[in-house]
């Protein structure tokens, strides 16, 4: 299985692969060796033929897309639920903005290690928690990226551009794999994988050096942050092909419903990427 430039994808393959060993022979050879039974998400999503799922144990109930996608909405509607109750606070009290933006963005970054090096894709409350973490941060972020607009009744409307401008982007890349119009291999996840981490070094260099120039190109709304912001829509986007990917194969190979929730975690980091940096954009060009 291929691993995915997204961490916590690459991680819940991983585990995925080393529970099919331990649950036995007739589970290990099925998922090694593609011996599918039920349709899984590429099937039922059209992204292929139909599938088996290996015999994983008695108890165990396969993955399915529809599993992806509850658990996928659930986080999401978490995510809202608290992101319009921080950013409905930091109105009220424009001094807090900075507190949630930084509880929210640290406890998210620690939830995802956890899932990550902790072996806890499989999990339903370190996935809420990550939601609720992320709610936090999304609020605060939301409210800095319009600042410039509160009492102007354009937040609303800036707001609902980045959220429809998400979900369009979402929508297209999972066209694109569904066509197969950009077929996800080893050489395009070593690259995506390059691109990542590229674009995470510069991030934080540009940061440190902020600290000793009291300038930061990549995000005071001039030219370069402007590319730099396109770079990182760019390469969100094309995550979600990597993801796709992950949880199709997944779902395909049969593994247990409770690694729905890795799936969950997976998408939600990318989207919640793709929403903040659509939403700095749009920021900068009302600058």
């Amino acid at each position: 299985m291929r691993s995915s430039s997204n961490p916590v994808f690459s991680s819940l393959s991983q585990d995925s692969a080393r529970g099919a060993t331990q649950l036995g022979g007739a589970g290990r050879a099925g998922f090694q060796q593609g011996q599918y039974g039920q349709q899984g998400f590429g099937a039922q999503a059209g992204f292929g033929a139909p599938q088996a799922h290996p015999q994983f144990a008695s108890d165990t109930r396969p993955m399915t897309i529809d599993d992806v996608v509850t658990k996928t909405a659930t986080t999401l509607g978490l995510l809202s639920i608290v992101g319009a109750i921080a950013f409905f606070l930091i109105d009220g009290n424009p001094g807090l903005l900075m507190p949630l933006l930084l509880i929210g963005g640290i406890g998210g970054l620690v939830t995802v290690l956890i899932a990550t090096f902790g072996r806890k894709m499989d999990s339903a409350p370190v996935t809420l928690t990550y939601g609720a973490f992320e709610g936090l941060f999304v609020g605060a972020a939301t409210y800095l990226f319009t600042i410039d607009l509160q009492g102007t009744g354009g937040v609303l409307g800036a707001v609902g551009s980045a959220i429809l401008g998400t979900i369009g982007v979402f929508v297209g890349m999972l066209f694109v794999y569904k066509t197969g119009a950009v077929r996800v291999t080893p050489k395009f996840t070593r690259f995506m994988s390059a691109a990542l981490i590229g674009v995470l070094f510069a991030a934080l260099g540009s940061i440190v050096l902020s600290l000793f120039t009291g300038s930061n190109p990549l995000y005071n709304g001039g030219p370069i942050a402007i590319g730099f912001c396109l770079l990182c829509i760019g390469l969100a986007a094309f995550s979600f092909l990597m993801d796709f990917d992950n949880a199709d194969r997944l779902v395909r190979a049969g593994a247990p419903s409770k690694m729905a929730w890795g799936v969950a975690l997976g998408l939600t980091v990318t989207l919640v990427w793709l929403y903040i940096e659509i939403l700095r954009l749009m920021s900068y060009f009302r600058d």
